[in-house]
């Protein structure tokens, strides 16, 4: 591997490459050849179909048309039909990111504009679906990325260098073993190194949102002996939860300077939460664990794969990212580990069943010998209501509510339940299931919705069509209201009348949702309705399990609130399988497990599944702690 670049250019004739260098497991070849560029004969598919990687041919930077006149050309060849947006270039890597309502007319027949826009400005373009719904802050990430281009090309060549430079550590035996740092019989600060002789592998790095940032519990155990900083080869992170990918920057702020691998969509949201948490630390006059300078330098060091696309990450690990039908970009991660020597699918967070938003968790894989499946809804009462029960319960409680003119507050997290309850309030007002009512959206929903109309293609066929139809797209009804400032939360309190309001966080932990609570608790008219996992020591947990008064001040400066308000939980809206879904998803993996290991849940749910899962199955099954370590191989 360490001379995959010398074999491609003896494959090719001399003189026509003028750099090859890597973006992190792809191979990228310039030319200063206009011909050979636009006309190689196939002469590149061949060396990909020799040496089974990704190689990619692209014109040398100094070949490139002009950009100003190259935009123009650009606009000319393209309809207006297209709905052409940005145009942005990319003049390290010789591609330029076209932004389009409709990207099939930008493509044209068989790709034709895009060969015709490669001809005349020798540019590669690459089209990309301009959002339904306008973000500052998702712009502002993505020009971090176009900001830092000369980083990101040395950056993406140094990762690649590490995956096919050979290895670094002598090797005598072949083992594989797992060490959780956190998310061991616990839902929260998710954390899982992965080692091998040859590589050190990070699987989530995520805080406790139920836990006050001052409790070392929020955090995983980074302290451990087995977990080196500058020993890390590469950090995964499955979803855009807080609790999987939290305490991400204070990783780069420590020193990690590798490669992170998610989804697009997941790079996205995870940067917006990851503000939004310096946010609301500071509004609770604490210091940030980490400045927005780190979560830059997260999107820097992001390298995002699609479903399905299969990529080294260093020499001896090669993963596979899965639809997990969790929230949007959410992922099962496939790892495939020595030349077959184990296959280890890290299930993190799944949905084993269609939702509003998004198709079932994938089930298939090449190869499977050891499953790690969550626990978060796998205790033996964890069965969840059907979906139609679900919204039943929640049209009614709209209904009831309203009638007596209350307000009905949902508190959410910000990516995956927030936009699952928009989508069925809208259904629900389309079909004339219940008059239409302003729905006020308050904290990241918004940005966070914006980024679903970015990434249409994670979400299921039904929402997918909408989306693609501007006068029919759910997330752009009118009755959806967005809250800004605290000027405008005063105003949906007072001078609003009967009304939804959707707000962060979900566990009632900080955020706007506490801020509606203090203001709402008081009137019996309003209600409350819990569609999110409360996790154990959240305020929402306290009063899901009965507690009326609140102290929400300190022991010395108590501040009491009193809780009249209804109050509902519909657990079936969670992007969590229940208990059956979990048992059903382990009995239809294909290939079946050899092995299953049990986290993400309390530590009861976690023994009784894994239980359970040993007793049908047939299969060895355990719960690991946190800082246990589990040999594999």
């Amino acid at each position: 591997m360490a001379d995959i670049i010398k074999e491609i250019l003896k494959d090719l004739p001399q003189g026509k490459i003028s750099e090859a260098c890597y973006e992190a497991a792809n191979i990228v070849l310039y030319t200063k050849d206009e011909d050979f560029f636009l006309n190689n004969s196939g002469m590149i598919k061949q060396v990909v179909d020799k040496i089974k990687k990704r190689v990619e041919l692209r014109p040398d930077p100094s070949i490139c048309m002009g950009q100003e006149k190259a935009e123009k050309v650009i606009r000319e060849i393209l309809t207006e039909d297209a709905g052409i947006d940005q145009i942005i270039f990319d003049p390290q890597r010789s591609t330029v990111i076209i932004e389009a309502e409709k990207p099939g007319l930008a493509i044209g027949k068989q790709g034709s504009l895009l060969r015709e826009i490669r001809q005349k400005t020798l540019w590669v373009p690459h089209i990309k679906r301009k959002p339904a719904i306008r973000s500052k802050l998702i712009e502002n990430i993505r020009a971090v990325l176009y900001q830092n281009s000369d980083f990101r090309r040395k950056f993406l060549d140094k990762c690649g260098h590490r995956i096919y430079d050979g290895w670094i550590r002598e090797k005598k035996h072949e083992w594989v073993r797992l060490t959780y740092l956190g998310g061991g019989r616990q839902v929260g600060r998710s954390c899982i190194l992965l080692q091998t002789p040859e590589s050190r592998v990070l699987l989530d790095v995520g805080v406790n949102p139920a836990k006050n940032s001052d409790n070392p519990e929020a955090y995983p155990y980074l302290e451990a002996p087995e977990f080196k900083i500058n020993e890390l080869d590469a950090v995964v992170i499955s979803h855009a939860h807080l609790d999987h990918h939290g305490l991400l920057p204070y990783l780069l702020k420590l020193g990690y300077e590798g490669p992170i691998y998610c989804t697009t969509p997941t790079r996205d949201v995870m940067a917006l939460l990851q503000l939004d948490m310096i946010k609301i630390m500071r509004n609770e006059g604490k210091e940030p664990l980490y400045s927005s300078e780190d979560v830059k330098n997260v999107v820097k060091q992001v390298i995002t794969l699609d479903y399905n696309e299969v990529s080294d990450i260093t020499p001896d690990i090669r993963i596979t990212m899965y639809n997990a039908g969790h929230i949007i970009g959410s992922a099962m991660v496939h790892l495939h580990i020595g030349n077959g020597l184990h296959n280890l699918l890290y299930g993190a967070d799944m949905k084993f069943g269609r939702t509003a938003l998004l198709e079932p968790a994938v089930c298939e894989f090449p190869r499977l010998e050891t499953l790690m499946i969550e626990a978060t809804y796998g205790g033996k009462d964890n069965i969840l209501p059907s979906r139609k029960e679900c919204e039943e319960q929640l049209k009614h409680i709209i209904e009831d509510t309203i009638k007596r003119g209350g307000k009905v507050l949902v508190p959410v997290l910000g990516v995956g339940r927030a936009q699952e309850v928009l989508i069925i309030i809208e259904e629900m007002v389309r079909t004339g299931l219940i008059d239409k009512i302003p729905v006020f959206i308050d904290g990241m929903v918004w940005d966070i919705t914006a980024i679903h109309t970015a990434y249409p293609e994670y979400l299921n066929n039904s929402i997918r069509k909408l989306i693609f139809h501007k006068d029919q797209n759910p997330f752009l009804n009118e009755m959806f209201k967005r809250v800004g400032s605290q000027k405008e939360r005063t105003g949906v309190v007072q001078d609003e009348g009967p009304c939804v309001i959707l707000a962060t966080s979900g566990m009632l932990v900080g955020g706007p949702s506490v801020e509606y609570l203090k203001r709402l608790s008081d009137n019996p008219k309003n209600s409350m309705v819990f569609v999110s996992y409360q996790g154990e020591g959240s305020l929402g947990r306290r009063i899901q399990r009965g507690e009326r008064d609140i102290n929400m001040g300190s022991a010395t400066k108590p501040d009491m609130l009193k809780i009249k308000m209804d109050l509902y939980t519909i657990d079936g809206f969670s992007g969590h399988s229940g208990r059956n879904q979990l048992m059903s998803f382990v009995h239809k993996c294909s290939p079946r497990p050899k092995k299953v290991l049990v986290n993400h849940g309390e530590s009861s749910r976690c023994s009784d599944l894994a239980s359970s899962i040993h007793k049908q199955n047939r299969i060895e099954t355990s719960a690991p702690r946190n800082l246990e370590t589990v040999r594999l191989k």
